[in-house]
């Protein structure tokens, strides 16, 4: 038996406050889109490096507050990029927890939170 990378889906209810987010502050790209119609509400993937992420306004879908966890080695490195966009919504603080991971928070425009971590070396 073997398993696949697991890919998220997260609720979103604005296309525009998913992309400024997403793709303007954390640097993910956006790999397709899909609509059933022209009203239809948005289903999309983004993605940045290996991360891949689904982004849905389909009520049936999943539930706005879920969490991820994402592991990047480059965790400080990512940290900085993103306070040097100066966004007014988030100034992403790295905590050492007594797990043994060095975490980075950050809560989506609709409730969903993503925690970047690397393991902290012995």
């Amino acid at each position: 038996m073997n398993f696949e990378p697991t890919i998220p889906i997260f609720r979103s209810f604005d296309e525009a406050k998913a992309k400024a987010f997403y793709v303007d502050f954390l640097g993910f790209t956006v790999d397709w889109e899909h609509r059933f119609g022209p009203d239809a509400p948005l289903y999309m993937q983004v993605s940045r490096d290996r991360c891949v992420l689904h982004l849905s306004e389909h009520h049936g879908d999943c539930c706005p507050g879920g969490a991820v966890r994402i592991r990047s080695e480059q965790l400080e490195d990512f940290q900085q990029q993103l306070l040097a966009a100066k966004a007014s919504f988030a100034r992403p603080a790295i905590q050492d927890q007594t797990w043994g991971m060095r975490e980075m928070m950050l809560t989506d425009p609709f409730g969903n939170r993503l925690v970047f971590y690397v393991e902290i070396p012995k």
